[in-house]
């Protein structure tokens, strides 16, 4: 049996809509009830829902075999496990944004209000700017607006929040997508069940054929 995470919200359905696709569906979890695992016995596999900045840490610990989970969150975190593939779904990108008219005066300090606090310290330290870093967990494009801020180190997907209020990305960082991630113990011992599952789901990803989205309870 493979423990897969799924991450709560559009990522998991996603995720789940295509391992179903790759024949490893779990019609357990299509029911309407308060189960917290969901398995499927005939497949092999038994999933279950986190919150999507926890599904490394499941992986890592090895609460689950597998799951998927974005880039940025494995950029961030530096998890110890093995990234498999990458899926293709959840794109945007890691960005520097700011207000219309920034100009950056090196002279003085940075200030860069981010949830990304590790990647932010390792990008600039790439391009040898002095920072101060704010780290934030709520609305991060507010920061710049009221002076907390210069800039905001954040993920962007359609840009339509920064143009609302003013703002526009300055640097593009790194491209962000879901990644199918595995612990690495689960790997040696669930081996074979596991490279099942991922050239499944790479073969869908190959095939460029959109996989319509299953919603769940959950």
């Amino acid at each position: 049996m493979i423990n897969i995470a799924l991450a709560k919200g559009r990522l998991g359905e996603k995720t789940y809509s295509m391992m179903a696709a790759a024949g490893f569906d779990c019609p357990a979890i299509l029911e309407k009830n308060r189960k917290l695992t969901f398995e499927n016995p005939e497949k092999g596999v038994r999933y279950f829902w986190v919150k999507p900045s926890d599904v490394a840490i499941y992986v890592e610990r090895g609460a689950a075999d597998v799951g998927v989970c974005g880039k940025d969150i494995l950029l961030e975190y530096d998890p110890d496990l093995y990234e498999l593939l990458d899926l293709g779904i959840g794109k945007c990108r890691m960005c520097v944004a700011g207000p219309k008219d920034f100009y950056d005066n090196e002279e003085r300090t940075l200030r860069v209000a981010t949830k990304f606090s590790n990647v932010a310290r390792t990008y600039y330290e790439s391009i040898g700017r002095d920072i101060d870093i704010i780290k934030l967990n709520g609305s991060i494009e507010i920061a710049p607006l009221l002076g907390l801020s210069d800039v905001i180190f954040d993920i962007v997907e359609t840009g339509g929040t920064l143009r609302e209020n003013n703002l526009e990305v300055l640097q593009e960082v790194v491209p962000v997508s879901a990644r199918l991630v595995c612990n690495k113990v689960s790997f040696q011992f669930k081996h074979e069940e596991i490279i099942r599952l991922r050239d499944g789901l790479s073969n869908i990803v190959k095939s460029g054929e959109e996989v319509q989205t299953i919603k769940l309870e959950h």
